[in-house]
C-alpha cells in the first residue's frame, strides 16, 4: 500500500520515501507568529515616566475611552473590600507593565464627587455663590491635588529609601501609584467629612456640648484612620517592599491626638469650619 506522509511528520524535499526515523513536527511550529503582544513581564523594556503621563493626559482629553464603570466600582469597594482594588493594580502590572493607573476615570469621578460634596458644604453653611467657588477652588486643587501630591511624594521617597526589599535589583514604586494610593485613601474620608458629619452638624455637632465633641472627633479619627489604613493597603500588597506594617505606627500618635481632644473637650469639627469660613471670606 502507498504510505501518504502525515502533516505531522517532517517532510524533506527529496523524493525519500517517509520512515519511522523521520523527525516529528510539533503542531505549534506550523502556526505563524501570533497576533497577541509580549506579556508585559517577558518585555525587555517598558514605557518611560515622561510616556506614561503623555498618556494619561491624552486620555484625560477623550472621554469615551475611559471606563467609568469600573472606577465607580472601585470607589464602591474602598468602602466594601479595599484589597479587591490593590489586587486590580496587581492585574495591571502583568498586563501593562505598571502599577500606577493609566484610566484617569478614577481622578474625573472623584472631581465630580468633590464638587458635590462642596455644594453640600456650602448648603449648610450658607454660603454664597462666589465662597462657593473658592472653596470648591480650594478643595479640588489645594487639599486634594497639591496636598495629595506632596503626601505622595513623601511617601514615594520613603517606601524607595526605607522599604524596598534588598534583594530587588531595578525596581522601585512609581510616583502615579503613590498618588493613586492618595487618591484612594482620600475618597472615602472625604465622603465621611464632607457628605456624613454634615447631615449632623446643625444637629449635633455645631453645638457646645460635650457629645458634639465626642460625635464630631470620632468622624474624624474614623475618616483620618481610613486614610492611614488604605495608604497601608496599598504599600503592603506590593511584592517588593517589606516592613510595611510600620505604615501603621500613624494610628499610635492619632489615638493620643483624639484622647486629648476629647480630654480638654475641643471640637476638631467646629474648628476646622472656622478655618473653611475664614479662607473663603478672604478676599
Amino acid at each position: 500500500m502507498k504510505h501518504h506522509p502525515c502533516k505531522y511528520e517532517k517532510v524533506s524535499k527529496a523524493t525519500t520515501p517517509v520512515t519511522a526515523s523521520s523527525q516529528y513536527v510539533h503542531p505549534a511550529s506550523l502556526r505563524g507568529p501570533s497576533p497577541l503582544p509580549t506579556p508585559a513581564n517577558l518585555r525587555t523594556g517598558c514605557l518611560s515616566a515622561a510616556a506614561k503621563r503623555y498618556k494619561f493626559v491624552r486620555k484625560l482629553c477623550h472621554f469615551q475611552q475611559m471606563d467609568f464603570e469600573f472606577a465607580f466600582w472601585q470607589m464602591c469597594y474602598l468602602f466594601i473590600s479595599p484589597q479587591k482594588v490593590y489586587r486590580n493594580f496587581h492585574y495591571r502590572k502583568s498586563s501593562k507593565a505598571q502599577f500606577a493607573r493609566d484610566d484617569p476615570a478614577f481622578l474625573v469621578l472623584l472631581g465630580i464627587w468633590l464638587c458635590f460634596s462642596s455644594m453640600i458644604f456650602a448648603f449648610f453653611l450658607d454660603l454664597s455663590v462666589l465662597s462657593f467657588v473658592k472653596f470648591l477652588i480650594y478643595t479640588v486643587f489645594i487639599d486634594c491635588l497639591l496636598l495629595g501630591a506632596g503626601i505622595a511624594t513623601a511617601m514615594w521617597l520613603v517606601v524607595n529609601r526605607f522599604l524596598i526589599k534588598p534583594n530587588v535589583r531595578g525596581e522601585d514604586v512609581e510616583w502615579g501609584f503613590a498618588f493613586d494610593v492618595h487618591l484612594n485613601a482620600y475618597f472615602p474620608a472625604l465622603i465621611i467629612l464632607h457628605v456624613v458629619q454634615f447631615f449632623f452638624y446643625h444637629v449635633l455637632i455645631s453645638q457646645d456640648w460635650y457629645s458634639a465633641t465626642f460625635v464630631g472627633n470620632t468622624l474624624w479619627l474614623v475618616a483620618v484612620g481610613y486614610y492611614v489604613y488604605i495608604n497601608f493597603l496599598g504599600y503592603s500588597s506590593l511584592p517588593i517592599l517589606h516592613k510595611t506594617r510600620g505604615l501603621l505606627y500613624p494610628f499610635s500618635l492619632l489615638f493620643v491626638i483624639y484622647i486629648v481632644s476629647l480630654c480638654v473637650n475641643w471640637n476638631v469639627t467646629k474648628t476646622l469650619i472656622n478655618f473653611y469660613h475664614a479662607r473663603v471670606h478672604v478676599i
